[in-house]
């Protein structure tokens, strides 16, 4: 129930199909919708220095190499700032937290406002581009918090939701920042306009959203997923998804400006685009891993996210840019679906684990959520450093060759890895134990499949 006036629900169990039937469904999708509300705000806020370098000419005296530095910085203060988030969840309750960053959004906004004017010196920029950063937190604590309210054979799709109407505050941002270009506005019209919403989201939070009492840090749980190998096999998948739909979003326009000579407008008109379908596309990539297996989903999005950027490379060599920019948009799509895929696999691992060390029923359960939950945050984090080293690998490209082909060789090598990876380890050997099934007894002991998760 709920404690009157504080809205801290004592009792619940998602996975007790009379309780979600009658109660749970409809608290956790209130929830759930009001999160993606704050973590969408918390997106825009993060990708922001993608746009507003966009409005920062000559007159400003930043060279490219500036401006992929300066969103470098945002990405990787967005991706620290991810573990911290992930644990104020069990020390505030999802509802609190919500309120907090949602507010917390206003500190770099207002930062931005005050200092987005030619003459402003590049140490500033950077400064108020690491508060930025904050804005990238927000995703780990809602997915914390969200994964707690849904059963585990919901999870795929309320977690691709979730992170999928996050996700879309980029090119929401950016198409805002499309209209105000287009309309001869300034940088400081865009951020006017993010104030009041970053209010809103935290008032909705404070009115609709509730905190679970369950819900408790556990620091032997953070811990056992440090050490636990699997947390950092996702981690590497995870940066080769979304680390590729955060890094290519901050720098998509930045290529466009830098490499085929794109004006602001001409490249706002292009940037938005492949955010968008990304960001729609990964609660589908959680669907489809609910019915055929996260690994298989994972497995075959990276083969096609390979192919993809070796067309890059080729329209990049022989400047195409319509090729260019078609196929640009594809590997969003792709990005957007294995971030869809990738998340939805960290739960059923760990229950597959649960299961293969011989736990069932509820006490397989509660260790797969256990672990889940902890290492979640830390897989986050690290996924949003491949946007880090996106930026930072397209700013070397650009002082080393003139272009951003050298980068797109290096992200194909990375893709074929993460191939290898999901292969060797999460579709090579049968099925031994699954989430829905049991074990077979002659091929028990033996090493699990985890080709359904």
């Amino acid at each position: 129930m709920t404690v009157p006036g504080r809205r801290w629900i004592q009792h619940w169990d998602p996975e007790d199909d009379t309780f979600w039937r009658e109660t749970g469904e409809k608290v956790a999708r209130r929830n759930l919708y009001f999160s993606v509300l704050s973590e969408h705000i918390g997106f825009s806020v993060w990708t922001l220095w993608s746009v507003l370098v966009l409005f920062m000419g000559p007159e400003y005296g930043l060279t490219p190499a500036d401006k992929f530095l300066l969103t470098s910085v945002v990405t990787l203060v967005g991706a620290v700032v991810r573990v911290p988030y992930t644990f104020a969840v069990a020390i505030f309750g999802g509802r609190n937290w919500t309120i907090i960053s949602a507010g917390l959004l206003l500190v770099p906004t207002v930062a931005a406002f005050t200092v987005m004017e030619p003459g402003t010196s590049f140490s500033t920029f950077l400064l108020v581009g690491m508060v930025a950063g904050i804005g990238g937190g927000n995703f780990a604590s809602s997915m914390t918090n969200i994964n707690a309210f849904f059963p585990l054979r919901k999870k795929g799709w309320a977690l691709g939701l979730n992170a999928g109407g996050g996700n879309i505050g980029v090119p929401v941002i950016q198409l805002a920042a499309l209209a105000i270009i287009g309309a001869s506005g300034g940088p400081r019209v865009l951020l006017g306009i993010y104030i009041p919403l970053i209010v809103v989201a935290a008032v909705l939070a404070a009115c609709y959203m509730d905190n679970l009492a369950s819900v408790k840090n556990d620091t032997g749980a953070a811990k056992d997923a440090v050490r636990e190998g699997h947390t950092w096999i996702m981690a590497l998948l995870y940066i080769g998804t979304f680390g590729s739909f955060i890094g290519y979003s901050f720098a998509f326009g930045q290529v466009l400006q830098t490499q085929f000579g794109r004006t602001p407008l001409q490249a706002a008109y292009l940037t938005f685009i492949g955010p968008l379908l990304g960001s729609l596309i990964r609660p589908l990539g959680g669907r489809l891993a609910d019915r055929y297996g996260g690994a298989r989903i994972t497995l075959w999005n990276f083969v096609a996210m390979a192919a993809a950027t070796a067309a890059l490379v080729a329209a990049s060599m022989a400047e195409s840019l319509g090729l260019f920019v078609a196929v640009f948009v594809v590997l969003f799509v792709l990005s957007g679906l294995g971030n869809g895929s990738t998340f939805k696999m960290i739960p059923g691992i760990f229950q597959n684990k649960a299961l293969a060390e011989g736990l069932t029923g509820e006490e397989a359960v509660a260790y797969g959520r256990r672990l889940s939950g902890a290492s979640m945050g830390l897989i986050g984090a690290l996924g949003a450093l491949g946007g880090v080293a996106i930026n930072l690998a397209f700013r070397q490209s650009f002082l080393s060759v003139g272009s951003g082909t050298g980068a797109f060789v290096a992200f194909l090598a990375y893709y074929a890895v993460c191939f290898a990876v999901t292969w060797a380890v999460y579709l090579r050997r049968p099925a031994v134990r699954t989430p829905d099934g049991p074990a077979d007894p002659a091929r028990v002991g033996e090493r699990p499949s985890y080709a359904e998760v």
